[in-house]
């Protein structure tokens, strides 16, 4: 009988309070997570480690909490360019007038400020960004040479973009064959690609957006190709208004009649919605993008609590908002509370961290990949200074990292096992320049959007 050999790993993080996110919640105080080839090859008390483990590289980490990675399946990281000013427009920036637009934006400003979204994103602890809107092919790498996980898309439709804040909405087949033959070349370039790092989902606009006929092609291609689909659904009024106007249904109701209802749907917003859609969404077992900030901001709030109840699986996103998803979690946990009116065990800061995370991940088909700390999966990983004093005493680190934790509290961020965040700072871009190249294409694009005001 031979002895076991000590485990060897490429990293092995010591000393952190390790919140797992595993099926059990288990959190481990002075922890250690060991890294082999990308993936968590052990996970436990530090003072457990078996005798003679060794590791290339060895990071103590102690008065840190580790969690998973965040996985943010709802963003559109060039939106950036119209922050601060989005807040207060009270609608979409797509259907307003007067602002920078998708058509608007050239493919030199699309990267600047992808970029930004995305490593914003990133410092903010999100190792996953779900991402749409315009130069899908141009940003999607410019994002992924960040070093995180990118799925994109440019956005489907067949509406005309340029007509619709004037509240016209014409369908053109033309726009749709390219604007989903855009994605499907997309896709085959670059679903996979990074080492598995980048990824595309079908990026379906709007049911308002894109016409029956668009939407069933949508769902055929899905199908064929094995790619998950990601909407806006019910994220206001105008929407079932016109889709009842055209089509005589709710939009869950047809994009149940086109086939695209299901669990391998993932639909941000999911506001305006009565009991009979909650309960259509529910029995399909959709993903919701849940957006608590952002649909806040426009006085809105999506029924999250019946949502649940219905059968719908919950996820977060920042979308076009600040990419904090730790505000995120905190937004979503008080807008539950304020539906059950009332705090009890339905909504607690467990919750909503898993919606960050595994559910995510379930979200987005990476179930097993990432989402958790747990062997065997992905080293997606971040770790937050629980040093500071907003964050002391920590007898809860959950409780504390959702009610009182920040984006800014972020020291390290792992993905695959590769430090791409340290103090603070991206690996592997230069932030000022990042930051410069932003401001200045945000810059060029109101000056054009108020010329032509």
């Amino acid at each position: 009988m031979t002895d076991t050999p000590p485990p060897a790993f490429d990293l092995l993080l010591t000393g952190a309070t390790v919140v797992t996110v595993d099926d059990a919640s288990s959190v481990v105080e002075d922890g250690a997570v060991g890294i082999l080839d990308g993936r968590i090859a052990w996970v436990g008390a530090a003072d457990a480690l078996p005798s003679g483990a060794r590791a290339t590289k060895r990071v103590a980490l102690p008065g840190r909490v580790l969690t998973p990675g965040f996985v943010n399946v709802h963003t559109h990281a060039i939106l950036t360019m119209v922050r601060g000013v989005a807040e207060d427009l009270g609608f979409a920036p797509a259907y307003t007038p007067g602002i920078p637009h998708g058509h608007d934006v050239t493919p030199e400003e699309a990267i600047a400020l992808a970029r930004l979204g995305a490593v914003e994103a990133l410092l903010f602890g999100s190792t996953l960004v779900n991402d749409t809107y315009v130069h899908a092919d141009l940003t999607l790498p410019a994002m992924a040479d960040l070093g995180m996980r990118v799925y994109s898309c440019g956005r489907i439709h067949d509406a005309d973009f340029s007509l619709i804040g004037d509240g016209r909405w014409e369908y053109h087949r033309e726009i749709g064959e390219r604007t989903l033959g855009e994605a499907l070349a997309l896709a085959d370039r670059w679903h996979g690609a990074y080492g598995g790092r980048a990824g595309v989902q079908l990026a379906a606009h709007a049911p308002d957006t894109c016409s029956d006929d668009l939407l069933r092609l949508i769902a055929t291609e899905s199908a064929r190709r094995g790619l998950r689909v990601n909407t806006h659904l019910v994220q206001s009024r105008k929407e079932v208004e016109q889709v009842v106007r055209r089509s005589g249904m709710t939009p869950p109701q047809l994009l149940e009649e086109v086939g695209l209802l299901n669990d391998r749907l993932l639909a941000a917003h999911c506001i305006w919605m009565d009991d009979a859609d909650i309960a259509r969404c529910g029995r399909a077992g959709i993903h919701v993008a849940h957006i608590p900030k952002g649909n806040a901001t426009g006085g809105t709030a999506a029924p999250t609590s019946k949502l649940r109840r219905a059968g719908a699986r919950l996820t977060l996103g920042s979308d076009n908002m600040h990419a904090d998803l730790v505000e995120v979690m905190r937004w979503a946990l008080a807008i539950g509370r304020i539906q059950e009116d009332r705090v009890d065990d339905f909504w607690q800061p467990e919750d909503v961290l898993r919606m960050a995370t595994r559910d995510g991940a379930w979200a987005m088909g990476l179930a097993d990949e990432v989402g958790a700390i747990e062997v065997g999966k992905k080293a997606d990983l971040v770790a937050f200074d629980f040093r500071r004093p907003h964050l002391v005493p920590c007898i809860d680190p959950v409780g504390n990292l959702v009610h009182v934790a920040q984006g800014r509290d972020v020291e390290h961020v792992w993905v695959d096992g590769e430090q791409v965040v340290e103090s603070g700072r991206p690996v592997k871009a230069d932030l000022e320049t990042i930051l410069a190249d932003a401001q200045r294409a945000s810059q060029a694009l109101w000056r054009r959007a108020r010329a032509s005001a």
